[in-house]
């Protein structure tokens, strides 16, 4: 491979990294994963995810490394190196994209139960404790509440939502948390079609 290509894995690399400490530790995700459930299967997903991230991101980067050192060292060992991590990077970002179809709602489901779970809390009894994760998300999420069918969640919204922030202006939560999720998981997509291309 030559030097522009092995810069480009390394670039891949750098970016597969990026997005999985931005989706470690961005506010959104991080604050789900600390109000979650044992129970609940996104904190698992929310560590499984950075942690496959990046062991991708570092494999791209040392098989591209490798394959450099090769072509400057015309060394076969290293060149037999390089492929055999370019080929557990491929491995490793097809399976990452085939659990990201065949598991697309999972996620998001996950993702909804913690907020219903808090909502429901919070309009049974009030618990200040999870009042305040309530307020948290409505912060981090730019919403406020959720439909409900039986009308009785306006006292919910008074005390957690930002001031300024009207629920009739359609700002539901559930559906926040899906158009985030889908924009993000979206990014993801694209990321992963990407890597696997040119490692193709």
């Amino acid at each position: 491979q030559s030097l522009p290509e092995n810069l480009l894995f390394q670039l891949l690399g750098l970016s597969i990294a990026t997005l999985s400490t931005v989706t470690h530790y961005g506010l959104h995700f991080s604050l789900i994963s600390d109000i979650s459930l044992e129970s609940n299967s996104y904190r698992v997903i929310h560590h499984a995810a950075f942690y496959l991230g990046i062991c991708l991101s570092m494999t791209l980067i040392l098989a591209a490394l490798l394959s450099s050192a090769a072509t400057v060292r015309e060394s076969q060992c290293l060149t037999a190196m390089g492929f055999f991590c370019f080929a557990l990077a491929f491995c490793g970002l097809i399976s990452a994209a085939c659990w990201r179809y065949t598991h697309s709602t999972e996620v998001e489901d996950s993702m909804m139960d913690v907020y219903d779970l808090v909502y429901e809390e919070v309009r049974r009894n009030a618990s200040s404790f999870r009042r305040h994760e309530l307020t948290a998300i409505h912060k981090a999420f730019l919403c406020c509440g959720k439909r409900s069918p039986f009308g009785d969640t306006a006292n919910v919204e008074d005390k957690t939502c930002p001031s300024g922030q009207v629920h009739d202006a359609g700002q539901d939560c559930l559906r926040e948390i899906q158009d985030f999720l889908k924009k993000h998981m979206d990014f993801v997509s694209t990321l992963l079609g990407v890597t696997i291309g040119f490692t193709v």
